[in-house]
């Protein structure tokens, strides 16, 4: 039998565990995660730019779309950000070097994605000669049966 002590220790352990994950649904959202800015003008730019930027937490959806806490905040950051007078090429920039490529939805060509557009091409090759070279077999065949 599992001693009484043994069980408060593992809830205990438990408890302590989900505290982050509660932390992070108290917080309050940023000013500017469901407030648009002001300004018509900047607010049009920033909304392009959420518009192509992916949720981290959601993967399918924009932030502009998503209604994860984590979409709010980079939705504050590109508002501020616009509302500092950075551009919004800037902004990318800066949200790629921090999530990494995979936060925009129009990846650039670097040594890290150069795979994803290669890759592709050479299956798409690889194809179209095993198929040349079946057709043409089959060809030489028919030719030689005739």
């Amino acid at each position: 039998m599992i001693r009484t002590d043994v069980i408060r220790a593992l809830l205990a352990l438990l408890a302590m565990l989900a505290m982050p994950i509660s932390a992070q649904d108290a917080m309050p959202p940023a000013p500017y995660a469901y407030n648009q800015l002001e300004d018509p003008a900047q607010e049009a730019e920033a909304a392009e730019l959420m518009a192509t930027l992916r949720c981290l937490k959601c993967q399918s959806q924009s932030i502009a779309d998503s209604d994860a806490p984590m979409a709010g905040d980079m939705r504050h950051q590109v508002r501020s950000r616009i509302l500092a007078g950075e551009s919004p090429e800037d902004i990318r920039a800066w949200l790629i070097a921090r999530y990494g490529d995979y936060v925009s939805y129009n990846p650039t060509i670097s040594a890290s994605t150069w795979p994803l557009f290669a890759i592709p091409v050479l299956l798409i090759l690889i194809v179209a000669a095993v198929l040349l070279r079946r057709l043409g077999k089959r060809r030489s065949d028919t030719g030689e049966a005739a």
